[in-house]
């Protein structure tokens, strides 16, 4: 068993010393996974890495995780609706529906759509649809495109191969490009 399953059961069994344990065990990890999801945000993000991982990471709360792979599944997930959430707040209405406010040379301003808002909330409603369908391709679009993992991590999370990993990202890739296309 790996250090990290261990201190997981740790924290199961309520030793005071294992949250903290397991944080410095991961943080490192989860800060390299959310500064790659991060560089792949649209400018003007103001949400950084660091912020991401203790997000996520007071969402994980007190859940239990049965081991490493349950553990960075539910953090991907995490980080997931934490960007999703806040993709969904710029789009509100009272927040200028996603616009961004570009200032001219006279000091008027004009609202501008951004584009990766629009695409994160279409891959997040067409995600939920293939969860439905099919929940471990829907696992893997969550850690490689929300979470940023590679095809090895992400499968190693997964307990499947990372050929069969790739065949997956293939499929759900494909899929939710159809399912997209009819949102829009």
């Amino acid at each position: 068993m790996n250090q990290i399953t261990l201190l997981l059961q740790s924290c199961q069994q309520g030793h005071k010393d294992a949250p903290n344990q397991l944080l410095t065990e991961v943080y490192a990890e989860l800060r390299r996974v959310a500064a790659a999801k991060m560089a792949r945000e649209s400018p003007g993000q103001t949400l950084q890495a660091t912020a991401l991982v203790h997000e996520a990471w007071i969402k994980l709360g007190d859940a239990n995780f049965q081991n490493r792979a349950h553990f960075f599944g539910a953090a991907a997930e995490a980080m997931r609706r934490i960007l999703i959430d806040r993709a969904r707040k710029r789009q509100a209405v009272r927040h200028g529906s996603g616009k961004e406010h570009l200032e001219l040379d006279d000091g008027l301003q004009i609202a501008a759509p951004p584009v990766q808002d629009d695409e994160l909330l279409a891959v997040h409603e067409a995600l939920d649809k293939l969860a439905v369908e099919d929940q471990r391709k829907a696992e893997l679009v969550k850690l490689h495109y929300f979470v940023g993992l590679t095809f090895a991590e992400a499968a190693e999370v997964l307990g499947v191969s990372e050929p069969t990993a790739k065949r997956d990202w293939a499929y759900a890739r494909a899929w939710l490009h159809r399912e997209i296309s009819i949102l829009r």
